[in-house]
């Protein structure tokens, strides 16, 4: 299950990604950005999917955890801490999960970031703030085109609305939405 053709991703799926046997994985994805030495920098559980386009952009120390039946689908994940995806959470097209600015907010500091980059081979930016985790719990969903921004916790049954902003934690069984998303309404647990 490490191992696929027709990648637009040239290479294999690095030895560090934990992918259970029940998960299903497109040929879609992208480690061309993977650079975590964690023992498993990628844990895809049980039943978990990974669709068209998902790309995996994980520094040295990211974690990025889909818990069992999560499904992503063409999702951007900046991970240099740790992202984890609850059970049964649905992750929409163009989304971004970012636990890291990777940029300074200071002028200064993120022109001689950008100086550095431009002398490097591959131009990869280093993290040099503080990243915070991302939390996304268990049924949760997240419309497309929206941005979940480092530190914030989803709780458990909430909905992103389509093209949000997600800059602070959202209650459990909360709808949110907008730029910067904000409540919408309660919503019942269902269970």
């Amino acid at each position: 299950m490490k191992s696929f053709t027709g990648d637009w991703y040239h290479g294999r799926i690095p030895d560090n990604v934990v992918i259970d046997e029940t998960a299903y994985v497109e040929t879609s994805f992208s480690f061309s950005l993977y650079r975590s030495q964690e023992p498993s920098g990628v844990r895809i559980g049980r039943g978990a999917s990974v669709y068209l386009g998902t790309m995996f952009d994980v520094g040295p120390t990211g974690q990025v955890i889909l818990e069992p039946f999560a499904l992503v689908n063409s999702a951007r994940i900046i991970c240099d801490s740790t992202i984890t995806i609850g059970e049964y959470a649905l992750i929409s097209w163009r989304v971004v999960l970012m636990d890291s600015y990777r940029l300074s907010l200071d002028i200064a500091q993120r022109r001689r970031q950008l100086e550095r980059a431009a002398s490097r081979v591959g131009r990869l930016i280093d993290n040099e703030g503080p990243a915070r985790p991302i939390d996304i719990g268990r049924n949760v969903w997240i419309g497309f085109d929206s941005c979940v921004l480092p530190g914030v916790t989803i709780g458990e049954g909430s909905i992103v609305g389509a093209r949000s902003v997600v800059m602070e934690d959202v209650s459990p069984y909360t709808i949110v939405a907008g730029n910067p998303a904000r409540v919408i309404r309660q919503i019942s647990s269902g269970m």
